[in-house]
């Protein structure tokens, strides 16, 4: 691993690396602020702030590969007791999430212990959407969920949008601390992983279909030869030892791991790019959202004299005066 005099302790960051050994690149994410300052604005039931808090790693992993100034959307809507949830990630270092569930069906669930992310959103459809602006076109991927997980959900959209070899890993904690005063202090951590096969040939690409069978050159079958497709296999196979509190220890850096994992293959890290919790509303961009709605539809949004906007994202409350609101929609 590359040696690095002043190792970033923040939790709230991507790190890009990558495994010449194994012909392997990824990024770790591992967040803390980000994710309890959106929970807490939230104020969702825990089982939620998990699923929330798993979708907001995911996405960070994702939208954190984006070259360019736009967004990478993680959207689900399903029929299970969460029915939607929306991850914005705007490159290059800013995430806001919502989630909107049934109260009575998640409460049934809760009661009968399904509180696993896949339990709480059963069947549906996962959408993921790369938007480069207005004047690009924009990116879709569509996974059905039927019972995956997050994870599985992730590995089936890299395998149908760039079909190559991946294995991702999602785990979250809530750490609570006793206060000298006043409630238990509630903060949340949010790891994951994700690692991508990228040999010279596309034919080395693993097909899991067939079987491997031996080298097509007998010479190479006298000596131990390493092929790309073992090596994603040996990848694969160090993944599947991370366990949950490894991606959220606090004391256990993405370095460390990544070291800890990789140390016989020669991991290489990159500059590490954070993540804040910040939302993109404004004052602004609601008055110009107004321009798109027609005059009876502005009527019906007065309540006592006023429209009032709540944005789902971040809880900021808006008042606008009906009147300001006219003349901004004939401008």
């Amino acid at each position: 691993m590359t040696e690095q005099t002043n190792i970033v302790s923040s939790l709230d960051r991507v790190l890009p690396f990558q495994v010449d050994g194994l012909d392997v690149r990824g990024r770790m994410v591992h967040l803390n602020e980000t994710v309890t300052g959106i929970i807490q604005r939230h104020n969702y039931p825990d089982a939620v702030n998990r699923l929330l808090a798993e979708a907001i790693a995911l996405t960070s992993l994702l939208g954190s590969s984006l070259k360019f100034e736009g967004k990478f959307i993680l959207q689900v809507q399903s029929k299970g007791a969460v029915n939607m949830l929306v991850v914005d990630y705007n490159a290059p270092d800013a995430v806001r999430a919502y989630v909107r569930f049934d109260e009575e069906a998640l409460k049934q669930r809760i009661e009968k212990g399904e509180t696993r992310p896949e339990q709480l959103l059963g069947e549906g459809h996962l959408v993921m959407t790369i938007d480069q602006g207005q004047y690009m076109n924009r990116y879709q991927g569509v996974v059905v969920l039927d019972g995956k997980s997050l994870e599985d959900a992730a590995h089936a959209y890299f395998m149908q949008s760039e079909q190559l070899p991946t294995r991702v890993r999602l785990a979250v904690t809530e750490m609570v601390s006793k206060q000298d005063e006043g409630p238990a202090k509630s903060e949340w951590i949010a790891g994951g992983l994700l690692v991508q096969y990228l040999p010279h040939s596309s034919e080395d690409i693993p097909h899991r279909d067939l079987h491997p069978g031996d080298h097509p050159d007998p010479e190479m079958q006298k000596t131990h030869h390493v092929t790309e497709a073992d090596a994603w296999r040996e990848c694969e196979a160090l993944v599947n030892t991370v366990d949950d509190h490894e991606l959220t220890d606090p004391e256990v850096s993405a370095e460390t791991l990544l070291y800890r994992l990789f140390h016989e293959n020669g991991p290489r890290v990159f500059e590490s790019m954070p993540i804040y919790d910040r939302c993109t509303c404004s004052r602004e961009r609601i008055s110009d959202m107004f321009k798109t709605f027609d005059p009876e539809e502005m009527k019906d949004m007065v309540v006592d004299g006023k429209i009032e906007v709540t944005c789902e994202f971040c809880s900021t409350h808006y008042e606008f005066d009906p009147e300001d609101v006219a003349k901004v929609a004939k401008d």
